[in-house]
């Protein structure tokens, strides 16, 4: 009940927790903690429902959920929950300690990700051909691909599946798992790296999409900062949820970013409009809990937001104004960034600085950036 209080509960709920605890406690027949399965919870929760004549039992199926839902929180944050065990595939073990060399090379960890779903939705196919990686040929990669493909898969994604594929390959070599060169016959098609219709929505539609954000509500205040820290600084997703207060220098008028491809930190200056947005969800919108991240849930328990919730906002409000573009995330208005300043003169080596494309452990922010940071509030190309 304390950790409740402390992450920001409301007193209130908090007592009804600790209410419904000590039936949790009697239903069970616990006089101390021990470690506990689902299945006994969930035998639990039938038996408190039907004997138990409060005024929960109207709420019918509801009080056995409630029962379980917070008889595993307890529980598990007392470290004494038994969890069921995920379903192992035949070849975890590969992808487990593929995913940790990739760890060891520093790379981020959504590329981890990545490339360890990718190698896991081909080594799942693989399955029902082969039982060891040993057998596995280049044939066997390219009737992978050939079957993706003909269920619909663009070249794009195409081309990232062999990329994870090729790093695969190359570590299962090195540990001797399969046969030699296996990553060097897998191809990645090339795609066409410049298009006629644009794939990210104008600046003109950023700018208008920034400004159809209005209202005083918590969750309008957070999504135009977040839209505008998108959109001017071209941060990525998990940047901007790893803000946090310290990050912030309101005397200097700087703040700081760790970058996730390379964790390097990077020194920016608050443009205006960006610093009035903050400030304004900050003072009027942001709950007020001991967590010291900038963007945080709307919902208790407060805790930051993660960078799927980010493109969930980013997405829903390009659809609402109706941006016609292939791309919608997030990643769409750093590219969208990137083309306006290159418009305004900025030279590419100022911009992949600027964007973390190619950025030292520790890079500051030049001055001569500041003054295309001041015009990215301008709708104009």
């Amino acid at each position: 009940m304390s950790h409740l209080l402390q992450i920001g509960w409301d007193a209130r709920r908090v007592l009804g927790v600790g209410s419904l605890l000590i039936h949790i406690v009697h239903a069970m027949g616990l006089t101390s903690l021990r470690m506990v399965d689902v299945t006994e919870i969930d035998q639990a929760g039938e038996r408190w429902t039907n004997n138990y004549r409060g005024g929960m039992r109207a709420h019918g199926r509801a009080s056995p959920l409630l029962f379980v839902t917070r008889a595993r929180q307890w529980l598990r944050f007392h470290g004494f929950l038994i969890l069921p065990g995920a379903p192992t595939g035949r070849f975890d073990t590969h992808l487990a300690q593929f995913k940790s060399a990739l760890e060891l090379r520093g790379l981020a960890s959504c590329t981890v990700r990545l490339y360890v779903d990718r190698s896991h939705v081909f080594l799942e196919w693989l399955s029902e051909r082969h039982s060891d990686i040993s057998n596995v040929s280049v044939n066997d990669v390219d009737d992978f691909l050939d079957s993706k493909r003909e269920a619909g898969w663009r070249l794009r994604t195409l081309a990232g599946q062999c990329t994870a594929l090729r790093s695969f390959f190359t570590y299962a070599e090195y540990r001797g798992w399969c046969l030699p060169s296996v990553w060097h016959g897998i191809v990645i098609p090339r795609s066409p790296k410049y298009t006629e219709a644009p794939t990210g929505p104008t600046w003109a539609q950023v700018r208008q999409v920034i400004r159809s954000v209005r209202g005083k509500t918590p969750e309008a205040l957070r999504g135009r900062a977040i839209l505008l820290l998108l959109s001017v600084y071209g941060l990525r997703a998990s940047e901007v949820t790893r803000l946090r207060l310290d990050d912030f220098d309101w005397r200097n008028e700087t703040f700081r970013v760790q970058r996730s491809k390379r964790g390097g930190i990077q020194q920016f200056p608050v443009q205006y409009e960006v610093g009035e947005a903050l400030l304004n969800y900050l003072r009027n919108g942001r709950a007020h809990c001991a967590c010291r991240h900038i963007f945080l849930t709307l919902k208790l328990p407060y805790r930051p937001l993660n960078p799927v919730t980010v493109g969930f906002i980013a997405r829903k409000r390009l659809k609402q104004m109706e941006v016609q573009s292939e791309r919608q995330g997030p990643h769409s208005l750093r590219h969208a960034c990137a083309t306006q300043l290159l418009k305004k003169g900025s030279s590419l080596k100022k911009l992949r600085t600027f964007l973390d494309i190619n950025l030292p452990n520790v890079c500051p922010f030049t001055r001569s950036m500041t003054g295309d940071l001041c015009v990215m509030s301008q709708p104009s190309a």
